[in-house]
C-alpha cells in the first residue's frame, strides 16, 4: 500500500491511500508513512509503485498495458481531486474567514454555526446544511456551495441541538429521526430548522425566514387573482409545489394582505412558526404544532372555537385533517392550506388519496362545494440567474366543479390549458408568457412545463421570422397561437390584450 499525506487548501492535514492488504509503506527515519509535500508531490514518482500495486491487487499476470495504465489514471484522477478539490466560491470563503480563523482558536460549536449563519444572511443564502464531520454548505439561487471549516462532531450537534429543540422535540428526533423548530438570533433574523439523522449522525438544514411579510405584488405571482382569493370569506384554498417551492411565502403574502385590508380573527397553526406579523387591522394567532397544540387536526378542532374568520393550516397531512378543513370551510371560514403536490389535478387526487374508494363520492362532492381556488408553483431560474415562481392556477369554475363531483379529474388540466374559463391559467400559459417576454430561457421553460411539446407548439406563433412577435421597441409581444396539423387544441387565439389574465401582465 502507498500512503499520501498532504494538506487541502484549506489546511487540512490529508492521508491518501492507495489500498492493499500489505502495512503501509514506512518512511525508514521516522517510522511512519511516507510524507510528501505539495511542492515535492509528482504522479511521476510514485506511478512504478502504482502499477505494481494493480497488478497485485488484480491477480492476473497477463493484465495487459493497457488496463494497467487505465487503473493508473483513475487512480490519479480520485487522488488529484482529494488533494487538490474544486476552489470554494471566493466571496463566500471571505465571508466565513472569521470562522476559519476563529475555529483554530478555539470557537465553540455553537458560535461556529452562528458564524455560518452570518455567512448565510450575508450572502443571501436561502439554505446552511450542516451535517457532523462534513463540510458546511449554502444554498443560493438553488445551487449548492461549500464554505471553507468542518462541521462539530455528533457530540457537540446534539448539545446544540438540544439547546435549539427543547426536551420534547428532542425527543421527537431521537423517536423518528427528525425534528422542526423556529429559531430567532438577535442581528441576524428569523430561521426555520429541521433537524435530521444521517447514517445515525446528526444533522441539520436552516432555512433563512424574512422578518417583513411579502407583499402580493412582490411575488411574480397572479396578484390580482390572488388578492381576490384571500379576501373570500369562505373557501378552502391549497397552496401546492415541491419542498422549497415558495408555499409559505405566498400564504404569507396573502394573510399580509388580509391583514392590511380587512378587519379578521386570523388563526396560524405551524409547524414550526415561521414569519412573526406584524398586526395591523387584523388580529393575528400564531399557534405552534408540538408548543401550543399536539397536531394540526387538534388545533384545527379548536380553533372553531376560537372565533375563526381565517385558519392558516402549515400542511394538510393525513384525512382527519382534511376532513376538519372540509368542516370549517362549510360553517362559513376560510381556510389556507398547503400540499407537496406539483399541479391542481394532483391536489385533488392527492386528498382523495387520504380517504377509502368507498367515500370518494362523497369526498369529491364536498370538495366541489367548498373549494376555494388552488395555486402550484415551481422555481424558475430567470436570465439574471435568480429564481421566480412559474404557477398554475385553478379556481372553481361551473366546469372545474363538475369535473371535481364527477371524479374527472384527469381531464381538469386540459381544461386550465384550454384557458377559455377566466381564472384559469395554465403552466404552459406562464412558461409562454415568460418566455416571450425573455423572463426565462426557453430550455429552462421546456425543463419546467409538465407538457413542452405543447409550449414549442404554442411558441411557434412568435418564431416563424426573426421580426414576428416583437414591436419597434424589441419587446417580445403575445401573438395568436397557430397549432400544427393534427396538434392538441390549445387556447384559441386571441388579441394581444384580450382577457389575457391580470396576473401574468
Amino acid at each position: 500500500m502507498l500512503c499520501l499525506e498532504g494538506k487541502t487548501h484549506f489546511g487540512v492535514p490529508l492521508q491518501v491511500a492507495f489500498m492493499h492488504n500489505d502495512s503501509p509503506e514506512e518512511d525508514p527515519e521516522t517510522k511512519g508513512p511516507v510524507h510528501i509535500s505539495d511542492d515535492e508531490f509528482s504522479f511521476a514518482d510514485v506511478k512504478p509503485t502504482l502499477a505494481d500495486e494493480v497488478l497485485a491487487e488484480s491477480g492476473d499476470a497477463n493484465l495487459d498495458l493497457d488496463s494497467v495504465e487505465s487503473l493508473i489514471s483513475d487512480a490519479e484522477t480520485t487522488a488529484a481531486q482529494v488533494l487538490n478539490p474544486a476552489p470554494v466560491n471566493p466571496e463566500l470563503a471571505a465571508m466565513a474567514q472569521a470562522h476559519v480563523q476563529a475555529n483554530h482558536s478555539g470557537m465553540s460549536p455553537r458560535h461556529q454555526i452562528e458564524a455560518w449563519l452570518g455567512a448565510m444572511v450575508k450572502s443571501g443564502a436561502s439554505d446552511l446544511i450542516l451535517r457532523s464531520g462534513g463540510k458546511p454548505s449554502l444554498r443560493i439561487s438553488g445551487r449548492i456551495t461549500f464554505l471553507p471549516g468542518e462541521v462539530p462532531g455528533p457530540g457537540p450537534m446534539k448539545e446544540i441541538l438540544s439547546g435549539i429543540l427543547g426536551e420534547v422535540r428532542m425527543k421527537t428526533w431521537h423517536d423518528t429521526g427528525s425534528a422542526d423548530a423556529g429559531l430567532q438570533l438577535d442581528g441576524l433574523g428569523r430561521f426555520r430548522i429541521n433537524a435530521y439523522k444521517q447514517m445515525g449522525e446528526p444533522a441539520i438544514v436552516i432555512r433563512r425566514i424574512n422578518e417583513d411579510a411579502p407583499e402580493l405584488g412582490s411575488l411574480h405571482l397572479p396578484k390580482h387573482e390572488l388578492e381576490a382569493l384571500a379576501l373570500r370569506k369562505r373557501g378552502l384554498i391549497f397552496v401546492t409545489g415541491v419542498a422549497g417551492s415558495g408555499k409559505s411565502t405566498t400564504l404569507a403574502g396573502m394573510i399580509q394582505h388580509i391583514n392590511r385590508n380587512a378587519e379578521r380573527h386570523v388563526i396560524t397553526l405551524e409547524d414550526p412558526v415561521e414569519l412573526i406579523f406584524k398586526e395591523d387591522r387584523c388580529v393575528i394567532s400564531q399557534r405552534e404544532v408540538g408548543t401550543d397544540t399536539s397536531s394540526f387536526s387538534e388545533g384545527l378542532k379548536h380553533a372553531l372555537r376560537q372565533s375563526p374568520d381565517v385558519i392558516l393550516i402549515g400542511e394538510a397531512r393525513d384525512a382527519e385533517t382534511v376532513i376538519a378543513a372540509l368542516e370549517a370551510t362549510e360553517t362559513g371560514h376560510m381556510v389556507l392550506c398547503t400540499m407537496h403536490t406539483v399541479n391542481a389535478a394532483q391536489t385533488i387526487e392527492r386528498l382523495l388519496g387520504f380517504f377509502p374508494a368507498e367515500r370518494h363520492v362523497q369526498i369529491r362532492q364536498r370538495m366541489a362545494d367548498t373549494l376555494g381556488g388552488v395555486l402550484s408553483q415551481r422555481l424558475i431560474q430567470d436570465k439574471s440567474g435568480s429564481l421566480r415562481p412559474a404557477y398554475e392556477l385553478m379556481v372553481p369554475t361551473p366546469h372545474v366543479k363538475e369535473l371535481i363531483s364527477e371524479g374527472k379529474t384527469t381531464e381538469l388540466a386540459r381544461v386550465i390549458e384550454s384557458g377559455t374559463e377566466k381564472g384559469l391559467i395554465s403552466f404552459n400559459q406562464c412558461l409562454l408568457h415568460m418566455v416571450q417576454h425573455g423572463i426565462v430561457e426557453l430550455d429552462h421553460a421546456l425543463e419546467t412545463s409538465d407538457r413542452p411539446e405543447e409550449l414549442l407548439l404554442s411558441l411557434r406563433g412568435i418564431s416563424g421570422g426573426n421580426d414576428r412577435g416583437k414591436d419597434t421597441s424589441g419587446q417580445p409581444q403575445r401573438a395568436p397561437v397557430q397549432p400544427a396539423p393534427n396538434a392538441p387544441t390549445l387556447s384559441k387565439p386571441k388579441r394581444p390584450n384580450d382577457d389575457f389574465p391580470k396576473g401574468l401582465k
